[in-house]
């Protein structure tokens, strides 16, 4: 099997294998791309929360990025946890450096089980600065909400925030509509020109560990192969309802999801 591109993820580590970089790579690989890394982070976690957050220096984040990118360009970034200001000044000065023209932000803040990744400092850099030099941001409604500075409660609300995140610089929004009280699920694209509504099943389930860092990573590899950016949006959901769908069940509290519910395995394991 020939990979059909190559993505390069920025982001944290998480032990328990549902959601950070072990994520991104089990969906780039699961959908035929090649998976290159930048580890922003180090998590001690597990499906019923974080237990602690080791961070990586900054001299190697960059080293990270600019040194992988120079021998094996990427065809689009997907950019994950970022724990600092500093970090994040870090990846915006190698962002210019290696220009890469198709970036998606999955802007982590806070964990599944309620821990908060992230300082006010990150929080407002994002939002002045990162947000406006990427092509897509997916923050889900407690995200958008921090980010909008608005509260969300309907579809309404979420069409507000994101109309209201493309003023401040966001050239494209995705707002995932998981955490609204509703039978289905709509998440929302938006920019300047173009909105849509994308409908889904609410799966009743609580292992949905990881399904944000997996949609972002899912659209930055459909969008490196040449799909359009709401295509990619519409393909990255079906497959993470998919992989929801097909989930293990593994770990006590929040737990991971099936990355590779796409493969057709034909080989038979003696």
């Amino acid at each position: 099997m020939k990979f059909k591109s190559k993505i390069l993820i920025i982001a944290g580590s998480d032990s328990s294998g549902g959601a950070g970089i072990q994520a991104d790579i089990k969906t780039v690989t699961s959908l035929g791309s090649y998976a290159m890394t930048a580890i922003t982070a180090i998590t001690a976690q597990n499906t019923t929360g974080v237990l602690s957050i080791s961070r990586v220096p900054l001299t190697d984040i960059k080293k990270q990025i600019e040194f992988s990118a120079k021998d094996i360009r990427p065809d689009a970034i997907k950019i994950g946890m970022l724990h600092s200001d500093k970090v994040i000044k870090t990846i915006l000065r190698s962002l210019k450096k290696i220009n890469v023209e198709k970036v998606i932000l999955d802007p982590v803040m806070i964990a599944k089980g309620g821990t908060k990744l992230v300082d006010e400092k990150s929080i407002e850099l994002i939002r002045s600065k990162l947000m406006k030099k990427v092509t897509l941001i997916t923050p889900n409604i407690p995200e958008a909400e921090i980010l909008s500075k608005t509260k969300i409660k309907s579809i309404n609300d979420m069409i507000f925030a994101g109309k209201k995140l493309i003023k401040l610089g966001a050239k494209n929004v995705l707002i995932k509509g998981g955490h609204l009280k509703s039978k289905k699920i709509f998440d929302i694209f938006l920019n300047k020109n173009d909105k849509e509504i994308f409908l889904s099943k609410k799966i009743n389930t609580k292992n949905t560990h990881g399904t944000g860092c997996t949609l972002s990573s899912a659209i930055a590899t459909y969008f490196s192969c040449g799909k359009t950016l709401k295509k990619s949006c519409r393909m990255g959901i079906n497959y993470v309802n998919h992989s929801i769908g097909m989930g293990p069940k593994y770990g006590k509290g929040y737990g991971p999801i099936n990355h590779i519910s796409v493969l057709n395995i034909k080989k038979k394991f003696k």
